[in-house]
């Protein structure tokens, strides 16, 4: 038989075994997971690293710090542009010299007349009659006349008659006064009444002058651009004569009444070349010339133009009276020059910011630049083109033409190739922004 206690100690031993082994093995796994943790942590150090190591060494370069534009040739040509009125060369108002019923109307819109063409007639009835009465009164004048003078002739003869009694005493001098003076009076009724004939003659005249006014003529060769009346209609002749016609005398030559602002007049010389655009024929350009450039000023609201009389041809007559034109007036043109872009005159360089904006503390004051002489400008030129490292000086150069985008600049200012700022790269306000 067994020994039970032997068997106890012997089931104790294999118990505290398999406890030891237990406690190995856990060990041993706890071991082999802090093994693979640290594995993986040098891992992902080491990716950090080569990240960190690529990103030094494939950084891109600092933004540049300035905007620069390079002197390069081109053509410049300075242009002046106003706005204005299309109307023909020679345009003529016709009215009426009297008044009174419009009987006929022989012309329409766009109707061709010739010089001394009838264009309307007024009711010449009234006026016709006017000459019958001043004709009739005109013949009993000059019959007035005739019975003067025989009044005349008797008092000659009394009074000759008289003054022989008087030589021989037969007729008292209060009888030879009385003759005289009978005759003198006659003679005045002769000369009255001959110079009523004469007043007679010019009322005659001035009526047959107002039958011939009824008919309304054109004075010159045309076409008709306005016409404001209707057979029927009465005219109304006064000191401010009513315009019945407007005629055009040629509307292949046309001129264009174009507002030229205060600042621009003084660029404008009589012929210089100017090209007319209007909104009925977009893109096609009719060609002119500057004719006059008139002193009057135009003051709306303040604004003050002065008026360009630019002739334009107009061949096929497609130009209308009335017509609003754009004109561009070449007042200036250089070909084939040294030119740079305007922003790079309008450069200022910014004074150095710290973070809030605020100039730096200790930074040198900003000097104010000297004024500029008429005919120059200022410009910075990049004198280093590094990130990071750039550089511009400030040169005065000679300036000409500009066109409002490019201006003309002297090549031994600024050699063609040279490099001018024209803004800046401003990192803090893109940040701001969220670009």
């Amino acid at each position: 038989m067994n020994d039970p206690s032997s068997s106890a100690s012997a089931t104790g031993s294999r118990a505290e075994a398999s406890d030891e082994l237990r406690k190995a093995l856990v060990a041993e796994e706890g071991g082999r997971r802090w093994l693979r943790r640290a594995a993986l942590a040098g891992g992902v150090v080491v990716l950090v690293g080569a990240g960190v190591f690529y990103r030094m060494t494939h950084r891109p370069p600092p933004p540049a710090k300035y905007i620069a534009s390079t002197v390069a040739v081109g053509d410049v040509i300075e242009k002046v542009q106003a706005t204005g009125t299309v109307q023909p060369v020679l345009q003529v108002n016709v009215g009426a010299q009297v008044s009174g019923r419009v009987a006929r109307v022989l012309v329409d819109f766009n109707s061709q007349v010739k010089k001394g063409d009838v264009l309307a007639e007024i009711d010449p009835a009234v006026y016709g009659a006017q000459v019958n009465q001043q004709q009739a009164t005109l013949q009993a004048q000059r019959a007035a006349i005739l019975g003067a003078g025989a009044s005349a002739e008797a008092a000659r003869i009394n009074y000759e008659r008289t003054a022989k009694l008087f030589a021989q005493n037969l007729a008292s001098k209060a009888e030879l006064e009385t003759a005289q003076g009978q005759l003198d009076i006659q003679k005045s009724a002769v000369v009255t009444a001959e110079a009523q004939v004469g007043a007679i003659q010019a009322q005659l005249a001035q009526s047959r002058t107002n039958v011939g006014w009824t008919k309304i003529f054109s004075p010159v060769d045309g076409v008709v651009v306005n016409r404001a009346i209707d057979p029927g209609a009465t005219v109304a002749a006064s000191f401010q004569v009513s315009t019945l016609f407007v005629i055009a005398q040629d509307l292949r030559k046309m001129r264009v009444l174009a507002d030229v602002d205060e600042a621009d007049v003084g660029k404008l010389k009589e012929n210089m070349e100017a090209e007319t655009v209007v909104d009925a024929f977009p893109g096609e350009v009719f060609k002119g010339t500057v004719q006059q450039i008139r002193f009057s000023p135009n003051n709306v609201s303040g604004v003050v133009t002065y008026s360009a009389v630019v002739e334009v041809a107009n061949p096929e007559e497609k130009l209308r009276p009335g017509m609003t034109a754009t004109v561009t007036i070449k007042t200036r043109e250089s070909k084939g020059v040294s030119r740079i872009p305007n922003s790079a005159l309008r450069y200022k360089p910014t004074p150095p910011k710290g973070p809030d904006g605020k100039p730096l503390p200790g930074a040198p004051p900003v000097v104010p630049e000297a004024p500029l002489l008429k005919g120059n400008g200022r410009v910075y030129v990049l004198a280093n083109d590094k990130p990071g490292e750039e550089k511009a000086d400030p040169k005065v150069i000679t300036i000409g033409a500009t066109d409002g985008i490019f201006t003309e600049v002297t090549a031994a200012a600024l050699p063609v190739g040279a490099k001018v700022v024209t803004d800046e790269n401003d990192e803090e306000d893109k940040k701001k922004k969220g670009f």
